[in-house]
C-alpha cells in the first residue's frame, strides 16, 4: 500500500510540476493570451517574496490540488443532492427541466449555462439545506475575545455551525422545505457576504475554487436535466424518498443512501464542453 501511494503521488506531483511550469514558460514568453486565473495570481504572490505570507512552490501545487480533489466528492454530493430534491419536488423539477431544454438550443454546453437562472436557483437552495462541509473549515482565535457572552480564548479552535444557520427560521420562511424561488428578488449569494448562508465559508480564507466548483456543479446538472427524464425505481412515490444524512470523513456530509433513479433518453447524447 505505502508503495502505490508513493507512485501515485509522484505521479501526481509530476502533473503538477507540469502545470506550473507550462504557465511559466508561457509567461516568459508573454504568450498567454486569457484572463489571468488562480495560478497567475499564485505565481505573481511567489514572484513577490514581500508579500505579508510569502508563498512557495509547494505552497501552489496544493492549492491547485485542493481544489481538484476538494472539489470533486463535494460537487458530485451537491449533484446528487439537487437531483433528490427535484425528484421528490416534482413541480420544481418540471420547472427548471423547461428552462434546460428551452434554453439550451438544443445541446447541454458551456456557452449557455448564464442563461439558466432558475437552475442557479437551484443550485443555491440545494446549497443552503445541504453544504458539503456543514462547519465549514475550523478556525483558531489569535486573541482572547467575547462573543454573545461568552470569552473565548486565545488559541481556541472556532467551529461555525453554518448547517443550523442557513436552517434558522428567523432568516428563512418554512426553513426546512426545498423552495428555490425563495432566491429571486434577493442578494443572497454565494460569496461570504451574507451569513445566514455560507456554503463556500467567508473572509479571506473562504474556499478559492467557488466559481470553478459552481461552473462543474451546474453543467453537468444542465445536462442530466437536458438529456435525460428520470423516475424513480419500483414505482415508489416522491414523497417516499429517502433524504436522511451521514457523515463522510471529518468534515463532509452526503447522502446516506445513494439515490437510485431510472433514466430514459429525451435527447439524443451529443455532449460539448
Amino acid at each position: 500500500m505505502r508503495h502505490r501511494l508513493r507512485r501515485v503521488h509522484r505521479q501526481v506531483d509530476k502533473l503538477l510540476e507540469d502545470i506550473i511550469g507550462e504557465r511559466k514558460r508561457l509567461r516568459q514568453k508573454k504568450m498567454k493570451d486569457t484572463a489571468e486565473d488562480m495560478l497567475d495570481v499564485l505565481l505573481d504572490a511567489m514572484e513577490h517574496p514581500d508579500t505579508d505570507v510569502p508563498i512557495t512552490h509547494d505552497n501552489i501545487k496544493a492549492v491547485i490540488m485542493d481544489m481538484f480533489a476538494g472539489g470533486t466528492e463535494t460537487s458530485s454530493s451537491t449533484i446528487e443532492w439537487a437531483i433528490a430534491e427535484l425528484m421528490k419536488n416534482p413541480k420544481e423539477m418540471t420547472k427548471v427541466q423547461d428552462e434546460v431544454r428551452t434554453k439550451m438550443q438544443g445541446e447541454a454546453s458551456w456557452c449557455d449555462i448564464g442563461q439558466l437562472s432558475y437552475l442557479r436557483l437551484v443550485v443555491k437552495e440545494t446549497l443552503r439545506l445541504h453544504m458539503p462541509a456543514p462547519l465549514l473549515i475550523p478556525r483558531v482565535c489569535k486573541e482572547q475575545c467575547r462573543l454573545g457572552g461568552y470569552t473565548i480564548p486565545a488559541g481556541s479552535r472556532v467551529v461555525i455551525n453554518a448547517w443550523a444557520m442557513s436552517r434558522d427560521q428567523r432568516y428563512w420562511e418554512d426553513a426546512e422545505a426545498f423552495r428555490p424561488g425563495r432566491f429571486l428578488g434577493t442578494s443572497v449569494d454565494f460569496k461570504g457576504g451574507d451569513f445566514e448562508f455560507l456554503p463556500f465559508g467567508a473572509g479571506r480564507r473562504m474556499c478559492p475554487g467557488i466559481e470553478f466548483g459552481l461552473a462543474g456543479v451546474e453543467l453537468c446538472l444542465a445536462q442530466l436535466l437536458f438529456y435525460f427524464d428520470w423516475t424513480l425505481p419500483g414505482g415508489m412515490a416522491p414523497e417516499d424518498l429517502d433524504m436522511s444524512e451521514t457523515s463522510f470523513g471529518v468534515l463532509s456530509v452526503v447522502r446516506k443512501e445513494p439515490l437510485r433513479l431510472i433514466p430514459s433518453i429525451h435527447a439524443p447524447l451529443h455532449l460539448k464542453y
